[in-house]
């Protein structure tokens, strides 16, 4: 499947992309909200699983909207815990970690940061999980995913359509690579995705991307290391990277990058 085929639907603040894979469709919702989420909704035989959740308020009521003839069986919540008054009802799935992640770690922080900036407009509240599960395969709604547990939370492979969720890439964008180790561990996922030759790469903050995206991440981390590796401080690695990738977006990932790389 390349990542440009689809079809595109105009929603009143979002955008819709629908990959038609033959017996499942893949519905890639772009909120356009303030922090670039994307939600993913698989679809098999009039049934679907949403993989993460939109945040703020009116994009929860528009995606219930175009939900609305679809039998919605489930949702995974991995890295983007907030968001609960939207399905309230659907069953909710999640590892250990990510419940921990969303409740009381990094993913929490986050939640607090946000609800501050974008005040009542943004749904702080956290989804309860209903349904805990673990490494390797679960079918919900038809439909089998296999769940890779990560530091954090967890990724998604779904067989089927041969694609893989994973909570961050964007190939012209910077990221959020928490110091030397952190970087190498990307690397190498980026490099598994490579060797088993997925279709589509999800992300929680980016269009559908691939293979080719994976590499100029790879790069892109590579060279990471690099500037750091000869800088003395904090300001001078940020702008070192902006001067490097200057049409990049997520000047705030970048950031708390130079935050981790320079403690």
């Amino acid at each position: 499947m390349n990542k440009n085929t689809f079809k595109a639907v105009k929603l009143n603040k979002g955008e819709m992309s629908i990959y038609d894979f033959g017996s499942i469709k893949l519905h890639a919702y772009k909120t356009n909200d303030f922090i670039d989420d994307e939600v993913f909704v698989v679809e098999k035989n009039g049934k679907a699983v949403i993989i993460e959740s939109p945040c703020f308020f009116d994009n929860n009521e528009e995606l219930e909207q175009y939900l609305k003839d679809i039998e919605v069986e489930g949702m995974l919540v991995a890295y983007h815990g907030a968001g609960a008054a939207f399905l309230p009802k659907v069953p909710k799935y999640a590892t250990l970690n990510a419940i921990d992640y969303s409740k009381n770690g990094g993913g929490k922080a986050l939640v607090n940061k946000f609800a501050s900036a974008f005040g009542d407009i943004f749904d702080s509240s956290i989804h309860k999980i209903t349904n805990i599960i673990g490494e390797g395969s679960v079918v919900i709604g038809g439909i089998e995913f296999v769940i890779r547990q990560t530091s954090e939370a967890f990724d998604v492979e779904i067989p089927e359509i041969n694609t893989v969720y994973t909570h961050m890439l964007g190939h012209d964008c910077h990221s959020i690579v928490a110091g030397s180790d952190h970087a190498d561990a990307m690397i190498a996922q980026m490099k598994m995705y490579i060797e088993r030759g997925y279709d589509l790469i999800l992300t929680s903050h980016y269009t559908p991307e691939d293979l080719k995206d994976a590499e100029a991440k790879i790069a892109y981390i590579k060279n990471l290391k690099t500037i750091a590796a000869q800088c003395s401080n904090a300001e001078a690695f940020k702008t070192e990277v902006q001067k490097q990738y200057p049409a990049y977006s997520g000047e705030n990932y970048l950031d708390m990058t130079a935050g981790f790389f320079f403690s």
